[in-house]
């Protein structure tokens, strides 16, 4: 869990900004839009396949140029 204490002489904008740095860095956000509704195995395979070629073209694209 993030967690950012202000610090003397700190203003709270920038122990906010602190704060969201630290939620972006440890995926918090990935991880509860990930688990914020199910998905069936079959769904997540092909999801997971999915991602995989857009790797893959996005790979070979770059390679051709």
């Amino acid at each position: 869990m993030a967690e950012v204490s202000i610090q003397e002489g700190e203003s709270l904008e920038n122990a906010l900004r602190r704060f969201k740095r630290k939620v972006q860095q440890e995926d918090i956000i990935k991880e509860i839009k990930k688990h914020s509704y199910y998905m069936k195995p079959g769904e997540k395979r092909r999801a997971k396949q999915a991602l995989s070629r857009k790797r893959l073209r996005k790979k070979q694209r770059r390679e051709l140029e």
